[in-house]
């Protein structure tokens, strides 16, 4: 199969299920989409005991998209910006304190809260990892992904400040759960002996480079928007913008999420109010809408076919539903630890840490990390714990995150 024919029968699934979704279930396109294609495949594995072969065809062509190319290093950047596209810089600033510590001590304390548990949790099952395993598992699995999260907040109708405090932590911590993760994997190979001074050091010129760049590549677009006035030229501006600086960053080893992001939130404030006409606007708001959409739609599919290559050994699954209740303890404290360090100096809603902690959805970015790392018995297992905690924070977390708000809200007024 060429590269186009896999591309046409994506969109072409994504399409089908989409009106399946959208005709008979009604539910939120993400986690439709997704719940729809991994019934699929639970039906192709099904058929597959009956000698079809259809399993095996299918996993032949889920075998040929590299998803975790097809994610970091395509889908992700247009993701981010149309996600920072929306986010009012000043409503972000309100928020920054809580967000900084989560995006980052919040990250970091997650990967070894999360690391150390499942180093010493997996032993109980008969299954073993070395402790740089765990902490790898810890440090892909512990970022909020900003494409579950944007994606499922439109639907969930939470208010304006906590939406910010949620989409902006998300946009921003995955950058740094990359780095962290990154960091950790070269331990694990063995290409590097690092320090903690040159751990420390890595992270600041991928997190603080990234950010620098982005207000870079951000500043010029913007004022490359101001001399123009033609919709069409500075919608394609954009996507050079989106393209062009993702792929730059990430040959500089820059965190080239961290400088989209950035990149973003400039051209959607000031480059929205300063530089752009209203036509522009409505023109640029529609075409990211629609790639945003038309992405999400073909990532939600392949995240529920990913099942087909994923081992469901009886150990593995009890693995993967362990590591649930220890993500979500992990987000727990992390996100107590942040608010309560800030609870002197500002006030919060009703029930922010347990909502912030239901609100932590993990999606395609921990999938696309996990199968990131070496061949082996412990990716394997990786890789079923990690769908695993996808899937139930998708589709338990993502349908159930409204009804949560709506509860806490009915206790403050009460």
């Amino acid at each position: 199969m060429t590269t186009f024919e896999i591309i046409a029968l994506l969109l072409v699934l994504a399409a089908g299920l989409s009106y399946c979704n959208h005709r008979f279930l009604g539910l939120p396109t993400t986690i439709g989409l997704m719940l729809i294609s991994l019934f699929l495949s639970l039906g192709l594995i099904l058929l597959g005991r009956f000698g079809t072969g259809a399993e095996v065809a299918a996993r032949e062509l889920l075998n040929r998209i590299d998803f975790n190319k097809a994610l970091m290093e395509g889908m992700l950047s247009a993701f981010l910006f149309a996600g920072a596209l929306h986010i009012n810089i000043n409503d972000l600033a309100q928020q920054k304190r809580v967000i900084s510590l989560c995006a980052t001590l919040g990250v970091v304390g997650s990967t070894f809260f999360i690391g150390a548990l499942v180093y010493y949790c997996l032993p109980l099952l008969g299954l073993h990892v070395s402790f740089i395993e765990g902490l790898l598992f810890g440090a892909l699995i512990s970022p909020t992904d900003p494409v579950a999260v944007l994606g499922i907040l439109k639907k969930a109708r939470v208010p304006k400040s906590l939406e910010t405090k949620i989409a902006g932590e998300s946009l921003f911590n995955d950058g740094v759960g990359v780095v962290v993760f990154l960091t950790l994997l070269h331990i694990a190979t063995g290409e590097h002996h690092a320090t903690v001074g040159d751990i420390a050091t890595l992270f600041l010129k991928e997190t603080v480079g990234g950010a620098a760049f982005g207000l870079a590549i951000g500043w010029l677009a913007y004022r490359l928007l101001q001399s123009v006035d033609n919709y069409q030229v500075e919608i394609l501006m954009s996507l050079a913008l989106v393209t062009g600086g993702y792929a730059l960053a990430s040959a500089l080893h820059l965190s080239a999420p961290i400088a989209i992001v950035v990149a973003g939130l400039l051209i959607g404030n000031h480059g929205r109010r300063l530089a752009m006409s209203d036509t522009t606007r409505e023109h640029l708001d529609t075409f990211w809408e629609l790639i945003d959409e038309i992405l999400n739609a073909v990532l939600f599919v392949l995240i529920g076919l990913e099942i087909l290559v994923i081992q469901l050994s009886g150990p593995f699954l009890l693995a993967g539903l362990m590591a649930i209740p220890i993500v979500l303890l992990a987000r727990f404290t992390t996100v107590g630890g942040a608010v309560a360090l800030l609870r002197r100096s500002r006030s919060f809603s009703p029930g922010v840490v347990r909502i912030l902690t239901w609100a932590g959805l993990r999606g395609g970015i921990s999938i696309a990390l996990a199968l990131a790392l070496p061949e082996g018995p412990a990716r394997d297992l990786t890789l079923t714990m990690t769908y695993c905690v996808v899937i139930f924070s998708i589709v338990v977390q993502g349908l159930t995150i409204g009804a949560v708000v709506k509860r806490f809200e009915t206790d403050a007024s009460s």
